[in-house]
């Protein structure tokens, strides 16, 4: 053990500023395919709860396929299949990232925000329509507010989780955390000393989210609470 925290002790300063460099990679990839989950689960929730059977039918299809797939196979599909089909979608190794792990988030986070649509009483919507509001104004100011309070436990908790999986990413050499540790470990040949940095990072970098969902869980039920 005294040998393995000096080998840590001697090449921390060389090795931490990449690390570092590599958590905010971990980060942008991880914001950036939640914004891709979180704009197509609202479309996958609102077709999902559509008047057309065929604009259900195909959400409820591309939920199937997208959770039952390992996301490590959807990014080789977009990654290495994809440009093969078709030349001219060829993306580098971060935006395939994003857009594959983005299209898997947005089939979970689709259910979360349908049950979190579901879980609003129907009369909260019918008093809405009664008073005068739009189909649309009642879903935005009425329906969606107390949605997200439910939802909101669930898609914090997949937050954290999209943070850890961005590990996967360096299958497809995008850069992050988990990659630049691999490539120190290769070059030191100290791989247990660079993993158990990189699972310390990972867990500074999901810490203080877990945090965060906990106070706005918070937040959000004190008025409900009152």
């Amino acid at each position: 053990m005294g040998e393995f925290l000096r080998s840590i002790a001697e090449n921390l300063p060389d090795w931490l500023p990449q690390l570092l460099v590599a958590c905010g990679e971990t980060l942008k990839l991880t914001a950036v395919s939640f914004v891709i989950a979180v704009l197509g689960g609202v479309l996958v929730a609102l077709l999902r709860r559509s008047g057309s059977r065929v604009l259900r039918g195909a959400a409820i299809v591309y939920v199937e396929i997208a959770r039952g797939m390992p996301a490590l196979v959807i990014l080789f599909l977009i990654y290495f299949a994809l440009p093969t089909a078709l030349p001219a979608l060829q993306f580098d190794s971060f935006t395939a990232a994003c857009i594959g792990l983005g299209m898997q988030g947005a089939a979970l986070l689709g259910e979360i925000f349908r049950a979190g649509l579901a879980a609003v009483d129907r009369g909260q919507r019918e008093a809405a329509l009664t008073l005068g509001l739009t189909p649309r104004q009642s879903l935005l100011y009425v329906v969606a507010p107390q949605a997200v309070r439910v939802a909101l436990a669930p898609t914090g908790n997949y937050v954290i989780g999209l943070l850890k999986d961005t590990s996967i990413a360096s299958i497809i050499a995008a850069p992050d955390l988990m990659l630049r540790a691999k490539d120190l470990a290769s070059s030191s040949f100290l791989p247990m000393q660079l993993y158990v940095l990189a699972a310390i990072l990972y867990f500074a970098m999901s810490w203080p989210l877990a945090r965060l969902v906990r106070r706005l869980e918070l937040a959000y039920a004190a008025p409900h609470r009152s």
